[in-house]
């Protein structure tokens, strides 16, 4: 059967009542994604040297994520492509390909806009990637906009719990 869906990348957006800049900060500082993404977010300067807490990433940089309800083997690497400084924050996605983050104002509210591509396309991708990436992102940004309006973190922090969505 034949599918006119690209597999190869996906979008997801969401509405989240705060600053862009407070948003930008949440993505492009360890401080920042480890409030409502990460257990663990080290970036390095290209020389090797981590950054700080509340330390601007930069193109260039590398990273170390580990998440919550997962054992450390459980680690991703990669690079910092692209940043501006206000809006936009690009980043490989070891090999479930790259990610490029939006904030911008929609209609008088604050819209964060995570688009994925370069997935590759075959058929056991397509699942592991496409549809757990996607449905990863979900989980991540209604956490980010239930951390940024309400202060409630909804990650499942037991790495022995197991298979659960928030995780």
């Amino acid at each position: 059967m034949a599918t006119s869906h690209d597999w190869s990348r996906f979008t997801v957006r969401i509405n989240v009542n705060a600053p862009v800049e407070k948003l930008y900060h949440a993505w492009v500082t360890r401080s920042g994604m480890e409030s409502w993404f990460l257990r663990l977010s080290e970036y390095k300067k290209p020389g090797g040297s981590l950054r700080g807490n509340n330390e601007l990433v930069e193109k260039g940089d590398s990273y170390k994520w580990l998440w919550h309800g997962y054992a450390d083997e459980t680690a991703e690497y990669g690079e910092i492509l692209d940043v501006n400084g206000k809006d936009l924050f690009k980043f490989s996605f070891g090999k479930a390909g790259n990610c490029t983050v939006k904030i911008y104002k929609e209609d008088h509210e604050t819209i964060v806009e995570l688009a994925q591509d370069n997935i590759p396309a075959d058929e056991e991708v397509m699942y592991n990637w496409h549809v757990g990436c996607k449905t990863g992102w979900t989980f991540y940004l209604a956490n980010m906009k239930s951390v940024y309006e309400g202060g409630i973190d909804l990650r499942n922090k037991n790495v022995n719990l197991q298979q659960v969505l928030n995780s």
